[in-house]
């Protein structure tokens, strides 16, 4: 075995353990939208984190990865590549399958935001429609944009060269995966309407607390560590001096930017309620890692801080500002989590970058293209949940009776109850 081959197979070790990294999170997704939601629902919410992953999984084999980095980065979309897969060649010669499952994985991540902003009024029938579609076709898409070698990456000519002379930036998927998600979140969340009782007659919001915040906290560990496959595994090496400092770098700035939002968040419910919050405490955490996702490999460690800190600010602000003032009911703040923070953490990756950031003296081109970029993917995804659940809601109905959601969804869609 040459010096060449073993570092090959180093990185596909790293590759895949990061892959299981970023699987992992789908319980933590699981746990932690059950605990925030009602013990009537939770085999269904725990159902819903499996169909994600089961659907996601076959649909972006089958024809998502050919949507993403077919035809060669080109045009508006790839080729479905129909569960072919002879045609892709990984740059650094990492094994096609291990590629593949890599992205898989981020998929249906994207997939699962969507479920706990919709929580507890669903038709689980809808549910897999609607996941169908964006593990289907709205996610590869605005990957391919991004990832796929598509058109928000500079190249001789193109309009990101001419406009702003630099490519879009998302390293791990601040936009591609947790804004995208956030979007449709909330035009799903629009669509569906309130839970009912979530607000007065006079239009007051009411509480609905979940029934578990140890098992929501829980989620939320297993999320933080999660991360830690999603941020640093976008390296895609770990062979070599440059590999293993950027793993290194990616890693702290990832944490930092985590403990910077939940302690952000805590001082200001501190602050604002005369008690800190425990719920939007955690929250925070990961207001702080989607708000990094983005440029964790080109901030510095203060710049993550600030990061992390600024989306543990927001994001309470804005998970009071869209369930008080907008009358938008999302049981888990996915929105605001996801969504908002996405966005923020995009933008400010144009901010914070050492290389290009306008805080270090680099102009604002950079900046630039980060705000052009979330406003396309974010628009994509805007539209396509607006069609997709129009559609649904107007046709077949995505929401349960009244009585099924008084009483609870896990024994009329499902048949059995979570607790006995």
């Amino acid at each position: 075995m040459t010096i060449q081959d073993l570092g090959i197979s180093l990185d596909t070790v790293w590759l895949l353990l990061a892959a299981m990294l970023v699987f992992f999170m789908q319980p933590g997704f699981a746990l932690c939208e059950a605990g925030f939601t009602r013990r009537k629902n939770t085999a269904n919410i725990l159902f819903k984190n499996f169909v994600d992953f089961m659907m996601g999984s076959v649909l972006f084999w089958f024809v998502g990865f050919g949507f993403m980095y077919g035809s060669d980065g080109q045009g508006f979309v790839g080729m479905p590549n129909f569960g072919d897969l002879s045609w892709y060649h990984n740059a650094a010669g990492l094994p096609t399958e291990g590629e593949l499952i890599f992205q898989t994985v981020f998929c249906a991540t994207s997939a699962t935001i969507v479920s706990g902003a919709m929580a507890e009024r669903t038709k689980f029938s809808m549910y897999c429609v609607y996941s169908f579609f964006i593990s289907l076709l709205i996610y590869p898409v605005e990957g391919h944009w991004s990832w796929g070698g598509g058109w928000l990456n500079a190249a001789d000519g193109n309009f990101m060269a001419s406009v702003f002379g630099t490519s879009f930036h998302d390293f791990a998927g601040s936009a591609v995966v947790h804004s995208v998600g956030g979007v449709l979140a909330l035009i799903g969340a629009i669509f569906l309407g309130p839970r009912i009782g979530k607000y007065g007659k006079n239009g007051k919001s009411r509480a609905i607390p979940g029934h578990s915040l140890a098992m929501a906290a829980l989620g939320v560990f297993i999320l933080w560590m999660g991360w830690f496959g999603f941020n640093p595994g976008s390296t895609q090496a770990a062979a070599g001096l440059e590999a293993r400092t950027s793993i290194s770098h990616v890693f702290l700035t990832t944490n930092l930017a985590a403990v910077a939002g939940g302690l952000a968040t805590m001082i200001y419910t501190w602050i604002k309620y005369g008690k800190p919050s425990f719920s939007l405490t955690l929250n925070g955490i990961l207001a702080g890692l989607v708000g990094i996702t983005a440029g964790c490999d080109v901030v510095s460690p203060a710049g993550a801080v600030a990061i992390g800190a600024i989306c543990g600010i927001v994001l309470p602000i804005s998970v009071t500002f869209i369930d008080q003032k907008l009358h938008i009911d999302d049981p888990v703040g996915a929105s605001s989590v996801h969504g908002i923070c996405g966005i923020l953490g995009t933008l400010l990756t144009g901010v914070f970058s050492l290389s290009e950031g306008c805080l270090y003296g680099h102009g604002f081109s950079f900046l630039g293209a980060q705000c052009f970029g979330i406003i396309v993917i974010d628009a994509w995804a805007a539209v396509c949940g607006i069609i997709l659940f129009g559609v649904i809601k107007h046709t077949v109905g995505l929401r349960v009776d009244k009585r099924i959601e008084e009483e609870g969804l896990d024994i009329y869609e499902h048949g059995e109850s979570c607790y006995n």
